[in-house]
């Protein structure tokens, strides 16, 4: 079906909504490379995972050859309360730029967490409350995974403990609230808790913290608690299955109108909003069946694929987690406090890794105050106040429309806008006073954490 004039948002019926998860390692001819157990080097085995994930977790995490994974009914169930989400034609920004491209945006803020988390989220709390645990453990940067998944386990009766990275945790105090409204306990990361805390503390004494840092306290108070696992709210290829679902309902809406676009457009701080929404495009794409430019947008001062090297590292700054290949900035690399908190990671997704090693996506960084300035003038134009992170993604949405318009150029453009920023309203508040700055690491500070990369001979 193709029609002339494209509704303002396109919905979905709930009959249209996936019924699987899609897994991009399926189609891929070189797979992403496997997690390693740090003392032998070795590939890790299901058991060994499965002292940290839940069961089911490890399964699909190990899983790449299996191209859609049912997705269950208990979990369905739950989407429906605020998916399918909606795909929105950007009418108003494209008559403000004077541009002759067609700009849509996938809106995943329609839900109380106001983020893609949830997605993730209730699936990681379904496999633990399926598997008898008490609860699970994890962390958080800018607060939209904590405030998923304590929702989450609030729905299915579970405990859950949250490490907040400690800068995201002073500067977005709601966030934090919001999170211990659905009964988690939250924690400044990092911490005097856990060993790793203190270990990190002294080494980096008034360290704003870092995801790296909140994952290393999240896994060993998960490991030293009977009946709890750690989940991850990013980076891990079963976090990317699960967010295939907005990549999957993006697809099926523009199929729905005949709309093939040129280029799809996400933010990148682990991985999950771009994994998933360019899941089925780039499975087109290893497929030989189309192909789209795809691209990651990421801070300037967190740039693992503009400035990472892609090699085998530690998942988390205090080294307990298995290595991971991947582009990293070296899991010792502590970003400045940026207000993007969501995109604070040292490393990227293997999967994403292996894709843009394979040059089949490209990345650009962006710096902050660019990214809230094109957040700004989004919301002047289409009503929506979004996240910072999206904002990366908007900000390069922008700047390719407008080359369109140099051009005369009529590109479709596709980009994930992963949430609003109603919590964010200090990270506002500094770009309007003129006190937003741009931190963008040297030659020589990367070269630091650099040198720590693990010694693979």
């Amino acid at each position: 079906m193709k029609n002339e004039k494209i509704p303002y948002k396109i919905y979905l019926q709930e009959s249209e909504m996936p019924k699987s998860w899609y897994n991009m390692r399926a189609d891929m001819k070189k797979k992403p490379a496997p997690l390693l157990n740090p003392g032998t080097k070795e590939p890790m085995k299901a058991e060994e995972l499965s002292a940290v994930f839940c069961d089911e977790l490890v399964a699909q995490e190990l899983d790449d050859t299996t191209p859609y994974i049912e997705i269950p009914e208990e979990i369905r169930g739950f989407y429906k309360m605020y998916r399918p989400s909606p795909l929105v034609r950007a009418y108003c920004l494209e008559e403000k730029l004077g541009t002759p491209a067609k700009i849509y945006y996938k809106f995943e803020g329609n839900n109380t967490s106001g983020s893609h988390k949830l997605n993730s989220a209730i699936a990681q709390a379904y496999y633990a409350k399926k598997q008898g645990l008490k609860g699970v453990t994890t962390e958080t940067g800018a607060g939209q995974w904590g405030t998923a998944l304590s929702m989450a386990c609030s729905y299915f009766g579970l405990d859950c403990k949250v490490f907040m990275v400690k800068c995201s945790y002073e500067q977005k105090p709601f966030r934090r609230e919001v999170m211990r409204t659905y009964g988690a306990t939250v924690t400044p990361s990092p911490s005097e808790t856990t060993n790793i805390g203190k270990k990190i503390l002294a080494e980096h004494p008034g360290t704003t913290g870092s995801l790296g840092c909140a994952i290393s306290e999240a896994v060993e108070v998960a490991v030293g608690s009977e009946g709890y696992r750690y989940v991850l709210g990013s980076v891990l290829n079963q976090v990317l299955l699960h967010q295939s679902v907005i990549g999957l309902e993006t697809k099926t809406a523009l199929d729905k109108y005949g709309i093939k676009p040129d280029m799809i457009i996400g933010c990148a701080g682990g991985g999950s909003n771009l994994g998933g929404l360019i899941a089925p495009f780039m499975g087109e794409k290893l497929r030989g069946e189309a192909d789209y430019r795809i691209i990651a947008v990421e801070p300037a001062s967190c740039p693992s694929f503009t400035r990472g090297i892609y090699a085998y590292d530690f998942c988390d700054t205090g080294m307990v987690c298995p290595l991971a290949k991947m582009y990293t900035l070296g899991s010792d690399f502590i970003p400045s406090a940026n207000h993007a908190g969501g995109l604070r990671y040292h490393g990227m997704s293997s999967t994403l890794s292996e894709l843009y090693d394979q040059k089949l996506m490209e990345a650009v960084s962006v710096k902050q105050t660019d990214v809230f300035e094109a957040a700004e003038y989004f919301a002047r134009v289409e009503g929506i106040l979004p996240a910072p992170e999206s904002s990366h993604a908007i900000r390069v949405a922008i700047d390719e429309a407008l080359k369109c318009k140099a051009t005369g150029e009529e590109k479709t453009i596709v980009f994930g806008l992963t949430g609003t920023g109603y919590f964010d309203m200090v990270a506002y508040e500094k770009f309007h006073d003129g006190e937003m700055s741009d931190t963008i690491p040297t030659d020589e500070d990367l070269a630091v954490a650099r040198a720590k990369l693990p010694n693979m001979d």
